[in-house]
């Protein structure tokens, strides 16, 4: 009955409304805070206020809201009774509240099952949205939105590792997925979670620190409240964590009420970075704070000192947008459904359904505004981003030193440019003061903690102590490791940017044996026996997905190395080995093709190219083939030939002095030539080859089909030498395998014997060994390329192999084919090609263009074929246009106007022939202007003896032939002009007669 009364009277009063005044409708709405605690006290001030603000600016509403507090006294049981009642009894509108993540989860529900709107401005865990209740809305920023730039700040100072502290209850877990996964992506490693328990005592906190001091991982992200993480900073700083080299991070857990705290909880957090949502500066802020400040004041006097806090903020807007949203809603179906509700129900479940929850829950949704907190925007019932603040705890207060948003990363200052480029570059924060005072930025990680040193696992092994060598002094049982990866690896940790203090252990059995393969060695690294492998250790694939490795500091590659024989050529065809059979071919090939250009472009010019067809033949191919020693008789006159045989004088060039210097090596210098050549002669054979004991070279060597039975293996280059020696009937070897590092010292010991042939493995090289993900990773590697760029590796390189060998001669360290291929000339050939056949390309269409008349004539009855046989016939011709034959005919003139020569026709023959009084014109349907001249110019056999003339000697008469008076091909006499010349010398009575004839084509 009480409540039935107090329901009307609070009716009565709205509806009938005071001093004649308009009605207003109200509307009933609980708040579930912790009101005995100091942040329920400020956010239930805030509401207040608002309401009492929205009012007065809105007087004509409507609706007004009619506040139902209640305590949950931070008590998740209490939260829930507190909001059942609520709903049951009170039957609000909508709740809001409560406080914290864990009693929310619980409110959700039955806000849900009501379908009565719940309103958190506090509650910041993402679990609560995995609940999928769409009458929640948060009016805050989730947790999960801060993970990111805190993700960015450990990018921006290149941390590798950073180690999670959060409280063991849904506030705390409900951020690890979302933050880890943010660190991954940036490859950043999370190697421990440290879990507090909410009720954690001093001992177990300092406990879980003396853990963490322990770890190499020297940043850490702290999200806790502030009640309980006041108290893991003041313990770590009693214990010397937060002196310089340590990173903490808080995240807005705790940063949201850092003005909560005294000054004895803020000075053992000096230097602490931190996350909060960042407030724009507003005239409207600051006169709230000032209203805020004097009604808190005179309410709650007992805290003078209490500062508004964003959840105050939050809690205002919050109340502002409930109250816009019970407006827009309107003032239908204020009610519950209660016709489902039993008698029998129990409390849990005898309550009804709001009917005006839905139409609420939209408004809400739709709500937009300027609010103390900046652009106050519910979307799919989340508050949507704000900017974050970064700031530095540095004396009684924080310091802001810069700002986070998701679309432009770090910027010093807000609107203060207008790029889209996202950027975590530690150059946009301001100054920070870090733990210890340090203005130098934590490396975050150091070696050692707390007096622990890394442990080095070394190989132990009996051959090729020159990488490493384990020795162990009898008298004080020490054990001492040295070799070329020792040093390496020193050197390289000179250049470490900070202190690695380290020691070697032997990878060894009690008796003083190797423990085992390298893949076990490198084994006992993922196992946490060892923290890192130092020594010859190849990087390999199967290998990374257990441990990760340096750069490498040594050649990669495996090869195959054999013993080598003297193999100067001693034979009857040792002329030939020089060249290879290709290039033999192809040689020959061109002096044919060289002297057939060579005909073709001198032939209807040159005497010298003319003649019976063997005697053509003969010439070209003398005059091509003589070329390799440059003794051709025969000159050419043809500026395209010319241009022929000075490329191809060149080619000859080349190609002689080759020669002559691969036979002159064969024969007379000592020719070191392996034994075996190639892989697959071995497999054919059946040989029997070597591998290093214990490397992986042995699986290479399965792979590539050796049986195990052919497969031996050694432990020492000396041992190597000797199963060389024995060779496959001895069960000896006949090549042996390995990595170049090894065959360079083996080959530096007997460089004499030995030699390295192709094919190559190709491997990465050796490398450190490191767990996986370790963050000395990355620092080894850029010390190794220090050493390497420096010049510290090639000065260990030669302590330790130039001084034993390393530097004889390398001639036959590497063996291939010493035979000269095409491969070698093919350009010289291809420019020989070029240059004769555009040579006879120009000839052609210069012969075609002057017989141009011969192609074009316009008589249909001639064939094609015919056209090409006149062709052919004109080409057999002397061109007695060309300037060889004019130049004779010049000289015979001279001669002749000086007595010298005297020329006469026979007396029954005083002109020659024309070619029309020999045939019909069937034969020759062309002009006989087109091949004489009518007016009896001298014969061809004139120039003849004109060029003869200027020989030394004379000949008496020229052998009669098909060109020069034989007998035709049909064995007909040609129809002949005789002219008698007769030719003066100084002395009168000498005298010689040449008879010349011409045939009548």
């Amino acid at each position: 009955m009480k409540k039935v009364f107090v329901k009307y009277c609070l009716m009565l009063m709205l509806m009938v409304g005071i001093n004649g005044e308009e009605k207003k409708i109200g509307v009933k709405v609980g708040v579930v805070l912790d009101i005995d605690k100091v942040i329920g006290k400020i956010s239930s001030t805030c509401i207040n206020i608002s309401l009492s603000d929205f009012y007065a600016a809105h007087p004509h509403y409507k609706t007004r809201l009619l506040v139902i507090p209640r305590n949950s006294k931070t008590d998740v049981v209490t939260a829930a009774a507190s909001a059942l009642d609520l709903i049951k009894n009170v039957q609000v509108q909508a709740i809001l509240g409560p406080e914290n993540s864990m009693e929310t989860g619980f409110v959700i529900n039955l806000g849900n099952k009501s379908q009565v709107p719940i309103i958190s401005f506090s509650a910041t865990s993402p679990s609560l949205a995995s609940k999928r209740s769409p009458y929640f809305i948060r009016a805050t920023q989730s947790s999960s939105f801060q993970v990111k730039a805190i993700a960015a700040i450990v990018q921006a100072f290149g941390w590798r590792e950073a180690v999670p502290i959060y409280v063991d209850n849904e506030f705390g877990e409900s951020i690890i997925p979302y933050l880890t996964d943010a660190l991954q992506d940036l490859d950043v490693r999370v190697p421990y979670r440290s879990v507090i328990s909410p009720s954690a005592t001093d001992d177990q906190l300092l406990q879980e620190l003396f853990k963490l001091m322990t770890m190499q991982t020297r940043v850490f992200m702290v999200h806790l409240l502030p009640s309980l993480g006041s108290r893991i900073f003041s313990k770590a700083k009693e214990i010397g964590m937060m002196r310089s080299g340590y990173v903490w991070i808080m995240t807005d857990g705790m940063t949201n009420l850092m003005n909560i705290m005294d000054r004895g909880e803020l000075e053992s957090m000096q230097g602490v970075l931190g996350i909060k949502p960042f407030v724009p500066i507003s005239k409207e802020l600051e006169d709230f704070k000032v209203r805020w400040k004097k009604e808190f004041s005179t309410k709650k006097p007992s805290l003078l000192n209490a500062e508004l806090n964003i959840f105050g903020l939050l809690a205002y807007d919050s109340a502002m947008a409930l109250a816009t949203a019970v407006e827009n809603a309107g003032t239908r179906n204020i009610e519950y459904d209660d016709s489902q509700v039993s008698g029998n129900s129990s409390d849990l479940e005898s309550f009804g359904i709001s009917l005006y929850g839905p139409k609420l829950r939209q408004q809400i949704s739709n709500i937009r505004f300027k609010g103390l907190t900046g652009d106050f925007h519910i979307l799919n019932g989340q508050l949507q981003s704000l900017t974050y603040q970064i700031i530095n705890v540095n004396g009684n207060e924080e310091r802001g030193i810069g700002f986070w948003t998701p679309k432009n990363g770090f910027v010093k200052e807000l609107n203060s440019t207008n790029s889209t480029v996202y950027s975590t570059s530690k150059a946009n924060l301001g100054r920070i003061i870090w733990p210890g005072g340090s203005s130098a930025t934590p490396k975050g990680f150091e070696i050692p903690t707390n007096g622990k040193r890394l442990r080095i696992g070394v190989p132990k092994k009996k051959g090729f102590s020159e990488f490493v060598e384990v020795t162990r002094d009898p008298v004080t049982n020490r054990t001492s490791v040295t070799g070329f990866c020792i040093d390496v690896f020193d050197a390289a940790m000179r250049q470490m940017p900070y202190d690695v203090s380290y020691d070697y252990f032997p990878f060894e059995t009690p008796d003083g044996n190797p423990a085992g393969s390298y893949d076990e060695l490198v084994n006992q690294v993922y196992l946490g026996n060892y923290d890192a492998v130092v020594g010859d250790t190849t990087i390999l694939a199967n290998r990374s997905w257990f441990v990760d490795f340096t750069l490498p500091y040594t050649d990669s590659g495996v090869s195959m190395v054999v013993s080598i024989k003297d193999n100067k050529e001693k034979h009857a065809w040792a002329f030939l080995t020089p060249l290879t059979w290709d290039l033999w071919v192809t040689s020959a090939c061109f002096f044919v093709f060289i002297g057939f250009v060579i005909w073709v472009l001198e032939h209807r010019i040159n005497e010298d190219f003319r003649g019976p067809l063997e005697h053509q033949v003969g010439t070209s191919f003398w005059f091509s083939f003589s070329t390799m020693v440059f003794a051709q008789r025969e000159r050419v006159v043809s500026n395209l030939a010319r241009f022929v045989m000075i490329i191809w004088f060149f080619v000859v060039l080349i190609l002689t002095q080759s020669y002559t210097a691969g036979l002159t090596s064969r024969l007379t210098v000592q020719q070191l030539q392996p034994t075996v050549t190639s892989i697959d002669e071995l497999l054919k054979k059946g040989e029997n080859v070597g591998y290093q004991r214990g490397s992986f070279v042995l699986g290479i060597l399965k792979r590539l089909g050796f049986n195990e039975s052919k497969l031996i293996p050694y432990d020492s280059p000396e041992h190597c030498n000797a199963l060389f020696s024995n060779g496959t009937a001895k069960n000896g070897i006949v090549a042996a395998f390995d990595e170049v590092p090894y065959m360079k010292v083996f080959l530096g010991k007997f460089c004499n014997k030995y030699t390295m042939i192709d094919p190559t493995f190709k491997i990465d090289g050796w490398g450190f060994v490191f767990p996986r993900r370790s963050p000395l990773v990355p620092d080894v590697s850029r010390a190794i390329l220090i050493v390497t760029e420096g010049g510290t590796l090639t000065k260990i390189e030669n302590a330790y192999f130039r001084e034993q060998g390393m530097n004889c001669s390398e001639e036959n360290n590497l063996v291939s084919s010493n035979s000269m291929d095409l491969n070698s000339f093919w350009g010289l050939f291809l420019i020989a090609g070029i240059a004769s056949l555009s040579a006879l390309l120009i000839f052609t269409i210069m012969f075609l263009y002057q017989h141009r008349e011969v192609l074009m004539r316009s008589d249909s009855t001639e064939s094609v074929w015919r056209r090409i046989l006149v062709l052919l016939r004109i080409f057999n011709q002397r061109d007695l246009s060309s300037h060889t034959f004019k130049k004779c005919e010049d000289r015979s003139r001279s001669s002749h106007d000086h007595g010298l020569v005297s020329i006469e026709a026979s007396p029954n023959r005083h002109c020659p022939p024309t070619p029309s009084t020999t045939s019909n014109n069937t034969r020759y349907p062309y002009s006989p202007s087109t091949f004489y001249n009518t007016n009896c110019p001298p014969s061809p056999s004139d120039f003849s003896n004109c060029l003869d003339s200027e020989l030394p000697f004379s000949r008496a008469h020229r052998a009669p032939s098909h060109e020069n008076g034989g007998a035709n091909p049909n064995g007909q006499a040609p129809q002949e002009i005789v002219l008698a010349t007769e030719l003066t010398h100084s002395t009168p009575s000498t005298t010689v007669t040449f008879e010349i004839t011409r045939e009548n084509n």
